[in-house]
């Protein structure tokens, strides 16, 4: 212990200069790593404001929250879609169309079948005899493609043509 102290007391003023310089050396990296620091502080207080006073944490936010709402929306619009769709195969969908001449002393094709389905072959058929003294015009509730009534052939030609699908969006 006697050396150390002798050690320290020669070179006293060697070991002061040392630890200035250590010192120094030290605050110069300090103030370093401060501009640094404020420069990458100041970058990231212009990315969470943004340029233009938009905070970047606010906007994820916000659009987080919208696309919920998009998301609850397109849920809707699936539950609507379904509901309409169900809905839709019990509407008319498959139409069948036939004009004849109901007598032969006519001239015209003025009589006509019209059968009206829906994806289940349900539905009618519309039929109107065109006479010279009157036009008689009845219907016939069809049911998976057949009728309780008896069916004319233009009737079941009509019946036919709808459920091989002659008129449809594409043809209309």
């Amino acid at each position: 212990m006697v050396q150390l102290r002798d050690f320290v007391a020669s070179y006293n003023i060697e070991i002061m200069i040392g630890l200035i310089a250590a010192l120094l050396v030290l605050v110069v990296l300090y103030l370093i790593a401060e501009i640094r620091i404020s420069k990458i502080k100041k970058k990231y207080n212009e990315f969470t404001r943004g340029v233009k006073g938009v905070n970047v944490e606010e906007l994820l936010i916000k659009t987080g929250e919208e696309l919920k709402d998009i998301r609850v929306d397109m849920n809707n619009i699936e539950e609507n879609m379904k509901s309409i769709e169900t809905k839709l195969a019990f509407a008319i969908q498959k139409v069948g169309f036939v004009r004849y001449n109901a007598f032969g002393d006519m001239g015209s094709d003025l009589s006509f079948s019209i059968a009206l389905l829906d994806k289940f072959q349900n539905g009618f058929v519309l039929t109107s005899i065109y006479g010279r003294e009157h036009t008689t015009s009845y219907a016939k509730p069809i049911k998976f493609g057949k009728s309780i009534y008896p069916l004319s052939v233009e009737e079941m030609q009509a019946i036919d043509r709808a459920v091989m699908g002659e008129y449809n969006e594409k043809t209309l």
